[in-house]
């Protein structure tokens, strides 16, 4: 019913010519879901902190963050919330890119909420195991990468619906010129992935974006500022593609439909900002698997969409950059303690920022400077509209 609610309002405002300009509404998405998580968050946090839902911190991580033990966790649903309710309020419903953004945001907002949940009810800081999350993060990428190698073929569902039929009895036809992968700072530098390509690349970004955003979620205000920065760059990106004049000018793929994402963008940018005010050092409260993994995955797929995959690469290069040390941490312990006997270490620990930490930087300078760096990344993935 409130869905219901929320759909007929959303008819009424667009039936209004003035929020027919998606850069208003992106406008007015950013101011409502700001307006919303600030004013929803005071009672949200009482309400978590009420039901018991509070961090379990590891025993093995930075001794200065055991006095994080007891803060309320699962904030990401506050995020979420409002991301939600301003993307039905706002955004064209009629637009499919919308909704698979929004559903694979909360299908692995689920994924996170339920791995939260089992976190703080069994006070155990390892929660679903990574086995279950691995899969359940793979099953909605790989559905959300099927749908996205049809949808930014075609320009509506019902031709969707036709070529999917085609796929079925496997007659696989070439993929157009705008699903090719776009390398930046080139002018005709792309390469053809390919239907099972399109499809394998969109789901290593999809669930690889939402793991990084994951692993990055370790400080106050650490991932959520880059999340911010990135959402509102592929918002940009968004418009562009979706705008046939800017695309033809820009050399950017003319995705059609596309451009509605900049209003999802900009809902994350003021949700995002919202949660901000309540997990700025000292945290109030903390995001959770719940928004972390959600916000990952929401950027990786309007990433795709937008046909700008690098890019993302390059703009979340602090995502890119703990993903890896955690990888190389693992790995050179796994080979060293095969070979020698004794796990070695090249960080003092991970992810990236636990090092910084360790090294003697204080928590608040890692979390600015990422975010620095974060804001320069992000300047020179914006820069690739231009330099081709």
């Amino acid at each position: 019913m409130l869905l219901n609610l929320f759909g007929i309002l959303s008819e009424s405002i667009s039936s209004l010519a003035v929020f027919n300009y998606i850069t208003l509404r992106a406008v007015l998405a950013t101011l409502t879901s700001l307006s919303i998580g600030l004013l929803l968050g005071p009672f949200m946090i009482k309400k978590l902190a009420s039901l018991n839902l509070e961090q379990s911190v590891r025993n093995d991580g930075p001794q200065s963050h055991l006095l994080k033990e007891g803060t309320p966790t699962m904030g990401g649903s506050l995020i979420l919330v409002s991301l939600a309710v301003t993307t039905i309020l706002w955004a064209d419903l009629t637009n499919r890119f919308i909704w698979v953004t929004l559903l694979v945001t909360l299908a692995l907002g689920f994924v996170g909420f339920y791995d939260d949940y089992k976190k703080v009810t069994l006070k155990n800081s390892k929660g679903l195991s990574a086995r279950w999350k691995f899969f359940w993060q793979s099953l909605i990428g790989f559905l959300a990468a099927v749908y996205l190698a049809i949808s930014v073929s075609v320009i509506n569902n019902s031709e969707a619906w036709e070529l999917f039929k085609s796929w079925l009895v496997f007659d696989f036809k070439n993929l157009p010129i705008q699903a090719n992968l776009i390398v930046p700072f080139f002018k005709d530098l792309s390469f053809e992935l390919g239907i099972i390509g399109f499809i394998f690349f969109s789901y290593l970004v999809v669930v690889g974006s939402s793991n990084a955003v994951n692993l990055t979620d370790g400080l106050d205000g650490l991932a959520i500022m880059p999340t911010v920065l990135v959402a509102g760059a592929l918002g940009v990106f968004a418009y562009v593609a979706g705008n046939v004049v800017f695309s033809k000018y820009l050399l950017v793929p003319y995705v059609p439909g596309a451009g509605e994402l900049a209003v999802f963008c900009a809902a994350v940018v003021g949700s995002g900002l919202a949660f901000l005010w309540f997990n700025a050092y000292p945290a109030q409260v903390f995001m959770g698997d719940v928004g972390a993994l959600a916000l990952g995955g929401a950027i990786g797929v309007v990433a795709i969409v937008v046909r700008q995959e690098f890019v993302l690469f390059i703009m979340g290069g602090v995502f890119v950059i703990e993903t890896l040390s955690v990888m190389l941490q693992v790995s050179y312990f796994k080979y060293t303690k095969l070979r020698f006997g004794i796990g070695r270490r090249i960080l003092k620990m991970a992810p990236l920022h636990h090092h910084f930490e360790e090294s003697g930087w204080k928590e608040t300078q890692v979390v600015v400077r990422f975010w620095i760096i974060t804001m320069m990344l992000v300047l020179v993935g914006l820069a690739t509209l231009k330099i081709r």
